[in-house]
């Protein structure tokens, strides 16, 4: 069994692979402050949840945008699993990179970009994924894999947020599709706004990289997070949303650099 770990800015997203089979996967809150002792309360709690005894565990991968949490869950692993965490970056994910410095790349776009290619990358073709997550995020694949760069847009929680903070008068608003474009109340107009204005966004700069990538048609948009689906429905630019991508992704990086399982006792 294999333990992946995405640690993003808002949530830490464990997911448990039986050979290529995701069986579980569990989502927590993000807290900086959270020790290997406090995060080992709940990873163990649900993994008896599921009957599933962590000797079983044969690897644990991660991709972590959170210094502090890195740190904290390699600490885990290591003193209650006797593993040793594979953290992805750069140099193991597996992808070429044209960033000017590839080390700046975020661990989760990386292995998103890993997933995408090896899920949707035949015919060979370039492909663009959206990851709405606390930043949105759209990384560029050209029709050989390697990596171009993307976009990286405030996510649509946070500018609800900062209307919110900035207007005295505007009350806070569940993001979600509205029932009508135009709102006839000031809740239904915020709504409107942040939600389609998201769709038009997405298909602005996703067609702004298509041209740039001189595929056109060619190129395939992939979407995960947490508003994939919702924004998927009400724009055509989006061909796949995949809810566990960054998951796939983590399990692609672990396969491609096959590093040693728990030393025999």
């Amino acid at each position: 069994m294999l333990l992946a770990i995405d640690v993003g800015n808002t949530n830490i997203v464990c997911g448990v692979f039986e050979k290529d089979e995701l069986v579980v996967s569990w989502r927590l809150a993000t807290l900086h402050e959270r020790t290997a002792d406090e995060l080992w309360v709940l990873v163990s709690r649900l993994f008896a949840g599921r009957g599933i005894d962590p000797r079983r565990i044969d690897g644990v991968v991660m991709a972590s945008v959170v210094p502090a949490l890195t740190h904290a869950v390699s600490q885990m692993v290591t003193r209650e699993l006797d593993l040793t965490v594979l953290n992805v970056d750069a140099g193991n994910a597996g992808l070429p990179i044209r960033y000017e410095r590839p080390a700046e790349v975020g661990a989760d776009r990386l292995v998103n970009g890993v997933a995408a290619w090896r899920l949707y990358g035949r015919p060979p073709r370039p492909i663009i994924v959206v990851d709405f997550g606390t930043a949105t995020t759209f990384d560029a694949l050209s029709a050989d894999g390697t990596y171009q760069g993307g976009v990286i847009c405030p996510g649509v929680e946070i500018s609800a947020d900062a209307l919110f903070q900035r207007a005295a008068r505007l009350p806070r608003v569940e993001v979600r599709r509205p029932e009508a474009l135009i709102g006839r109340t000031t809740v239904g107009s915020i709504q409107s706004g942040i939600f389609f204005g998201y769709v038009a966004m997405v298909e602005g700069i996703v067609a702004r990289l298509r041209a740039e990538l001189g595929a056109g048609g060619g190129c395939l948009c992939v979407a995960t997070g947490g508003l994939a689906s919702a924004i998927a429905a009400e724009t055509d630019v989006i061909d796949e949303v995949h809810g566990d991508l960054t998951l796939a992704g983590l399990r692609f990086v672990w396969e491609r650099n096959e590093p040693p399982g728990r030393p025999p006792s």
